[in-house]
């Protein structure tokens, strides 16, 4: 009985170890050149769709399921008000990105809207963000045709002074 109840602590505490490697960061500097998988202290939610890193970025792909919900979730973010940065192009079509500011990334219902839906455009978008409690930030693309793609790259957060 002692070796069962060993092992269970062992085991949780191992997940709960895992789990606080991702501690909240004030700064992001992200190229994505070495991701072969999404980096353990980011979440994706890409329903039908697909989202995953590939030739040094991370790509948002419809494949047969045009405007599914697809976000790219960071690691939780200490409070506070930043600039956003980031290179977002498409492969044609209509195509936008929105961000979240996300309290649980596994609760759909957590995610609140800090910046409406723009326009991919291919340029560099730079963004305003406050968040005013630790939080996850969601970069939400919505893709309106099959075989539509975004590319992300470059994605970097810096506190504001």
């Amino acid at each position: 009985m002692k070796k069962i109840v060993f092992a269970g602590i062992v085991a949780l505490g191992g997940f709960v170890t895992a789990n606080a490697q991702c501690k909240p960061v004030s700064t992001l500097t992200e190229n994505f050149d070495t991701w072969k998988d999404i980096n353990k202290c980011w979440t994706v939610q890409s329903g039908k769709a697909m989202l995953y890193p590939n030739d040094k970025k991370i790509i948002f792909y419809s494949m047969n399921d045009p405007r599914e919900n697809m976000y790219l979730v960071t690691p939780k973010i200490t409070a506070g008000t930043y600039t956003l940065s980031l290179d977002a192009s498409d492969n044609g079509g209509e195509t936008t990105l929105e961000l979240f500011s996300i309290n649980t990334p596994s609760d759909t219902k957590s995610y609140v809207s800090i910046a409406k839906p723009a326009k991919i455009t291919g340029e560099k978008k730079t963004y305003t963000i406050s968040l005013k409690k630790d939080s996850h930030l969601g970069l939400k693309v919505l893709l309106n045709g099959v075989h539509q793609a975004v590319y992300i790259d470059n994605l970097s957060l810096k506190a504001k002074k």
